[in-house]
């Protein structure tokens, strides 16, 4: 919020600058990856409010040890 207005996300630049590039597509592949397996071996499910996450932070270490399962809060709070 800027002064008294409210600044909207302009999402297809954010897209084309950002979420379109090679490197971020293969992090949210992986991403996807570890829920699905995630989702099998019934640690997580739909609508349950909880993330995979990567204690170091990097998608591509994909080691059982860095992967653990955490609400959406403290997840998307790390950073």
């Amino acid at each position: 919020m800027v002064g008294n207005t409210l600044m909207a996300r302009d999402y297809k630049d954010e897209y084309s600058k950002f979420q379109s590039s090679d490197e971020e597509k293969k992090n949210r592949a992986k991403r996807n990856k570890n829920r699905r397996a995630a989702t099998k071996a019934k640690r997580v499910s739909k609508g349950d409010g909880k993330d995979i996450d990567h204690k170091d932070g990097n998608p591509q270490n994909n080691s059982a040890s860095n992967l653990r399962v955490v609400p959406k809060g403290v997840n998307r709070g790390k950073h």
